[in-house]
């Protein structure tokens, strides 16, 4: 998703794909209904006008509730962007490590450097598909060799799984010689921090809003939109109905944000970008696997690198 400096407000005001209209629509059209029905009925003259009934739920109650709400909804969210981020930065210094700093003495150690970086792409898809509770598909499939694809089908955590190989993947280049201990200590630290946003994700996953908190607002929200029409029929009459539909439909579009986005690992129009985020990686490395290292067995020399000219 990329922000732009232009655009449409009037089609963004009236767009229905990716706003809560079309999940709030029945319950305000059903208080908006009930709003008609008492002021018909007041209309007949019966005494339907309660004004005693304004103070049974303060506004300022149920305003902070529903801020508290929003509010505790948009902090998951921008937590767990912040963690897809930070994967985004880890996995680019690791691919860059693995790619620039291991030494290649055989004909062989460049596909292995490949695969080792297509199994970081493949980390991140397999936390995009754990995190959304979805199968290892052919995402995986075509960044894996078939034995590893397999082996991902059965396991329960497909991504911890996936930073083990890398983990001995870095060991076994060590034991060969092809990076020191400090460098293979920098790469693990880097591999670490992925398993660390894992953790994060997973901790936001499945610590959800508490279910009471969830279901009073729920009471709170219907007890007041049910209550409006007896407050307002003396002064509005056969207004009350569309009063009560607008305030209705601003009070649950509120609540239904904060259920829209406490959740953002989905797939849904106000979730994460994760595919664009997982393709970006996986760009990223496909970029990076285009560049020549320079870590030879000669090591490095001045004359590998452009020239000032070249450069500007």
């Amino acid at each position: 998703m990329i922000l732009t400096k232009h655009r449409p407000w009037f089609r963004h005001a009236f767009r229905l794909r990716g706003s809560v209209i079309p999940t709030i629509l029945p319950r305000t059209l059903i208080c908006g209904l009930f709003g008609i029905l008492i002021s018909v009925l007041h209309g007949r003259g019966l005494p339907v006008y309660i004004p005693v009934l304004v103070s049974l739920i303060p506004n300022v109650v149920l305003g902070l509730m529903l801020v508290f709400r929003t509010n505790t909804a948009y902090e998951r969210f921008w937590e767990g962007r912040k963690l897809w981020g930070s994967l985004i930065n880890s996995t680019r210094n690791l691919a860059r490590q693995i790619w620039g700093i291991i030494q290649e003495q055989e004909p062989g150690d460049r596909q292995d450097k490949k695969e080792a970086l297509y199994l970081i792409a493949a980390f991140a898809v397999a936390m995009k598909l754990h995190l959304r509770g979805d199968p290892v598909n052919e995402e995986i499939e075509v960044l894996v060799s078939r034995s590893c694809y397999e082996k991902l089908q059965t396991m329960n955590n497909p991504p911890l799984e996936i930073a083990f190989w890398i983990s001995d993947f870095l060991q076994h280049e060590f034991h060969k010689g092809r990076v020191n201990i400090y460098q293979l200590d920098g790469m693990q630290k880097l591999l670490n921090s992925l398993v660390d946003y894992l953790g994060g994700c997973e901790r936001i996953l499945k610590t959800p809003i508490p279910l009471a908190y969830a279901i009073h607002l729920k009471q709170l929200l219907l007890l007041y939109c049910f209550t409006l029409p007896f407050q307002l029929v003396q002064e509005l009459g056969y207004w009350t109905g569309a009063i009560v539909f607008l305030i209705s439909f601003a009070l649950f579009g509120i609540e239904e944000i904060g259920i829209e986005i406490e959740n953002p690992f989905g797939c849904d129009e106000n979730d994460l970008p994760l595919n664009a985020i997982c393709d970006t990686i996986k760009t990223n490395i496909d970029d990076l696997m285009t560049l020549e290292s320079q870590t030879m067995q000669g090591g490095y020399s001045i004359q590998d690198w452009p020239m000032k000219e070249e450069i500007s």
